[in-house]
């Protein structure tokens, strides 16, 4: 079976693979937005999380091969099996997403509502203390759902702990299965599904540039792909990058620092997402999502939609009825400033009523400082130098220590009806401040 994809072109899918993408559970993903409020300000962004996930998977399997195209395995069934599971991997790694963005997780349920299976048990503290995320149900779907039986089925020789074991680098894995001559596979599987050189960004930065029209996002895919490589540091083998390709990393990691500067964060889709939370944490929010799973497949954006048009909640009325409250103000920095805050007081005593969002963006977990980030070891190596010395990818570039502030975005919103006098009185406080 082949999908023809705007970003990659035709994608092959297995027999197995493509019983997976039929079953309800993933079908769900065409019902989720990819960027959520994103339309209203890139009318092109209305692509959705399936096709996705779909690019994510056919670019980890680019990866992998590129990685092991010379490597002996023990068997070749052992180099199948590991393509197999990091391509499920990929492929599921956003199944538990919630509806429009990631404000809806403010409306799951406690954690261990969720009811994990032993293979999947949380610590007692993480239950108790918690309430689920999408993630969680990611993990919900893949180990104890309708979804479960059609892995085991498609995929006898995978077991759904294993798939959950690159999702989340947490979870303890039960046996060897990621093991082969003596070395451990699954730091560099789990790497290729999240970490600071991921194919779930390196879909996502391409896809969302071509949707949203710009090119903030775009990057090359194909040298980076090509210069990936492996590394061995005792028995586990590590992700790791040629050094002729360190450039393109560094393009890389600029292009997703600036599209969340400039696309995520935009003034429109950060105004929608604001009045979304502020109905959903609102004591006459009705809306919650479900700790069945099975309930959950039917938790659609188009699902969501419906509800915010049956309810009278100021709020919601405002979402759907796009009458959102109109930008005023908006700072730019990387110091801190009390600005923003000193302006909504003074617009809330004259009257006005303020939302304020601030949206925070950093370069990357590493910056200058490596032990910011307790995530395992990407490492840069040098195929043509014999003498080179394999080192920690932070360490290799200047990129981190030269983007290691916080970049902010303060914001405030103000209702369309008062936008023009609260223009009037921002001037005034101008003058007196």
């Amino acid at each position: 079976m082949q999908l023809r994809d705007p970003i990659h072109g035709s994608i092959d899918i297995s027999a197995a693979e493509a019983k997976l993408l039929d079953h309800p559970t993933y079908q769900r993903l065409r019902s989720i937005k990819q960027l959520g409020f994103a339309e209203f300000s890139f009318p092109g962004a209305t692509h959705n999380r399936f096709l996705h996930s779909v690019g994510v998977a056919h670019l980890a399997g680019i990866a992998f091969d590129q990685i092991f195209k010379k490597w002996k395995f023990s068997k070749n069934s052992v180099k199948k099996r590991f393509k197999t599971i990091v391509r499920l991997a990929a492929f599921l790694h956003d199944i538990g997403h919630g509806p429009l963005s990631h404000a809806t997780e403010e409306v799951m349920p406690e954690l261990h509502n969720l009811l994990f299976g032993p293979s999947q048990e949380k610590s007692s503290h993480q239950l108790i203390q918690r309430k689920a995320n999408h993630e969680d149900y990611t993990l919900k779907f893949i180990s104890n759902s309708s979804l479960t039986e059609c892995l085991r089925a498609q995929f006898s020789d995978i077991s759904p702990i294993h798939i959950s074991c690159l999702i989340d680098r947490n979870l303890p894995s039960p046996d060897d299965f990621f093991k082969d001559h003596g070395l451990d596979f699954r730091t560099l599987l789990s790497q290729l599904v999240s970490s600071e050189m991921d194919v779930d960004r390196m879909d996502y930065l391409e896809r969302d540039a071509y949707f949203c029209g710009t090119n903030y996002g775009r990057v090359e895919l194909s040298w980076l792909l090509s210069n990936l490589t492996s590394h061995i540091e005792g028995d586990k083998v590590h992700l790791a990058l040629n050094r002729r390709a360190l450039y393109t990393f560094d393009d890389f990691i600029l292009a997703r620092h600036h599209m969340h500067l400039m696309v995520y964060f935009h003034h429109k889709a950060i105004i929608y997402e604001e009045l979304l939370i502020r109905y959903l944490t609102s004591p006459e929010c009705e809306f919650f999502l479900p700790a069945d799973i099975e309930a959950y497949v039917r938790c659609t954006d188009y699902a969501l939609y419906e509800h915010l048009r049956s309810v009278s909640n100021e709020w919601a009325k405002r979402l759907v009825e796009r009458r959102p409250f109109h930008r005023l103000f908006e700072l730019h920095f990387t110091e801190p400033t009390n600005r923003t805050h000193l302006l909504k007081k003074y617009l809330e005593q004259n009257g006005i009523s303020v939302i304020h969002s601030s949206s925070q963006a950093r370069l990357s977990k590493y910056h200058s400082n490596p032990t910011l980030d307790q995530a395992p070891t990407i490492f840069l190596v040098d195929e043509y130098d014999p003498q080179s010395v394999a080192v920690p990818l932070q360490q290799g570039t200047q990129i981190f220590a030269k983007y290691q502030e916080i970049r902010c975005i303060d914001r405030l919103y103000v209702p369309p009806e008062k936008i023009d006098h609260a223009k009037k009185l921002m001037t005034h406080f101008k003058s007196e401040s």
